[in-house]
């Protein structure tokens, strides 16, 4: 009997809660911000957000962080809904921050009121001035002091427009000299004429995000809300403003990011990716981004068994890239159609074979299947290609494949010696000439002959041709974020591309985002750009990880 998994820190948090009679249920929500595509960090959020609620019973909700209207765009909110609903998850609640506009503004001037805000004139460089450091306290503002009155005057006034960008802010009033820094008198709303994606120009005045995250969690009546690590000294100011105003007492816990190797997942950053043209897009393969991943052809489940097997700790640590990469393959071992590709050609004609004759083999879909998988029927005739590689002019030791008097066999079909080779004048094989065993067919061997190789081919008249994808981690590092300029380290050979594979006719009525392992040379999935006259196929992982063993050498 397998043990069963132990609980991390947060599922203790919750369990202790629910027995405790706390609340009759948990509420999570997942607050990205619409200002650009969810990466590979956010999943495990969303995992663990969602994934709590499926256990414990409850909702979640799907809230967007929108108070920043110069960085938001609609566009954003609706790839992050398709992202989340691909991993597998559905929210109770589509939110906004901005559906509270309204009450945060009562909210704002409710701590006025009671003389815990203040609208201040000082510019931000003459705040960040008196804030002092971690070791020396800061100063107070010489607006600190004005009246309820006056700051209920000015705060009306910068709700109606009157002032102009960066010429006021509303600070909360706390303690210039807090051990905090974050507690020394934050900004809760700033002024900026900008049209919002969703209110529109309705307001000019937005809250900052320390005012609007708790509050928005408290409006839900959010139990559990989750942050990372950063937001550890938020924390207070966050328990600081729900008390203040007598509402909901949500909770904030934090736990660590998941990083991981030879990839950014800073939102920063990847624009800067896609704005400077190192890759194509926000969904490039090669990005971490969710819909980037779900291009190249990770599957949600992929994903999910990632998040889960990395867990959820108090410390940051960094992941091996390879445990995703083992987490894809695992999956698509299992669901993916085995269909046969030649990405490098070379001719191969079977001599005796009967000339004109075409004949059909079968082979398997896929042996892991849980229903077996089924077959399918593969046209067979006496010209062919096969992988260049698959060749050797003259073998090295322990050498199974093609060469001069060798004997392989052709998958699902026959074995084949090798007779002889064409050059062309520049000394490159062009042709490799061989002869069938008639007896020796795939189901229905008599030949009596073993051999230890096995290739694969397709027959050069049925043959279709596609571009192939192939790609390779964007960055040369471990750590690319800890490496100053982080571009300098990209990976210039993360794409290869081949315009003329072949590949076996059953692929031609392939559907975009349709899984395959290409027998002996990696999983592949076809991309949406693909046409009908030419396919184009992405490499989602190699069938091995090679990359552990190049960076040994």
């Amino acid at each position: 009997m397998s043990e069963e998994k132990s609980l991390n820190f947060i599922e203790e948090i919750v369990e202790e809660d629910l027995k405790n009679g706390k609340y009759p249920f948990i509420i999570t929500r997942f607050p990205p911000e619409p200002n650009g595509y969810l990466h590979l960090g956010h999943a495990s959020s969303i995992c663990l957000n969602f994934g709590l609620t499926l256990k414990y019973g409850g909702y979640t909700n799907l809230r967007f962080d929108d108070t920043n209207p110069v960085t938001e765009e609609t566009e954003y909110v609706e790839s992050i809904k398709e992202d989340v609903k691909w991993l597998g998850f559905e929210w109770k609640n589509e939110l906004y921050a901005s559906d509270y506009f309204p009450v945060l503004y009562q909210y704002a001037i409710q701590l006025i009121k009671k003389q815990l805000a203040y609208v201040d004139d000082s510019t931000s460089e003459e705040i960040a001035a008196l804030k002092g450091t971690p070791t020396e306290p800061g100063k107070n503002s010489s607006y600190r002091e004005r009246s309820v009155e006056e700051n209920l005057h000015l705060f009306e006034r910068m709700k109606n427009g009157e002032f102009p960008d960066g010429s006021k802010t509303l600070r909360a009033k706390i303690d210039m000299a807090h051990p905090n820094m974050l507690m020394r008198d934050p900004v809760l709303y700033r002024i900026k004429h900008a049209h919002h994606h969703r209110t529109g120009d309705e307001w000019c005045i937005y809250p900052m995000y320390d005012f609007a995250h708790g509050q928005s969690d408290s409006i839900e009546k959010v139990t559990h809300s989750l942050c990372t690590l950063e937001f550890v000294p938020h924390r207070e100011l966050y328990d600081w403003l729900i008390e203040q105003l007598e509402i909901f007492p949500s909770k904030q816990y934090e736990f660590a990011r998941r990083n991981l190797t030879y990839t950014i997942t800073s939102k920063r950053k990847l624009l800067q990716l896609v704005n400077e043209k190192y890759v194509d897009g926000w969904d490039d393969p090669r990005m971490t981004t969710i819909s980037g991943m779900r291009r190249r052809g990770y599957t949600p489940e992929s994903i999910r068994d990632f998040c889960d097997r990395i867990g959820v700790a108090k410390r940051e640590n960094l992941v091996d890239m390879s445990l995703l990469e083992y987490c894809v393959r695992e999956h698509l071992n299992k669901i993916a159609l085995r269909r046969m590709a030649v990405l490098d050609p070379l001719k191969l004609t079977i001599t005796n074979y009967p000339a004109g004759q075409v004949e059909e083999v079968y082979s398997e879909n896929n042996p892991e299947a849980e229903n077996g998988g089924g077959t399918r029927a593969i046209p067979f005739s006496g010209s062919l290609w096969i992988e260049r590689e698959d060749f050797m002019e003259v073998p090295a030791k322990k050498w199974f494949r093609l060469a001069p008097g060798a004997m392989v066999r052709l998958k699902s079909a026959y074995i084949i010696k090798c007779e002889d080779f064409i050059k062309d004048e520049n000394g490159i094989v062009t042709e490799i000439k061989c002869s069938y065993i008639p007896e020796s067919k795939s189901g229905n061997d008599t030949s009596g002959i073993h051999v230890k190789g096995t290739i694969h081919w397709i027959s050069a008249a049925h043959a279709a041709q596609a571009e192939v994808r192939l790609y390779d981690r964007l960055f040369k590092v471990e750590n690319p974020a800890d490496e100053g300029d982080f571009t300098s380290y990209i990976n210039t050979d993360s794409l290869h591309i081949i315009s003329n594979a072949y590949i076996e006719p059953s692929l031609k009525t392939a559907t975009a985002g349709e899984k395959f392992q290409f027998i002996r040379k990696g999983y592949f999935t076809l991309d949406k750009n693909s046409t009908n006259n030419k396919p184009v196929f992405n490499r989602t992982v190699t069938l091995r990880d090679t990359w552990a063993k190049e960076s040994k050498k």
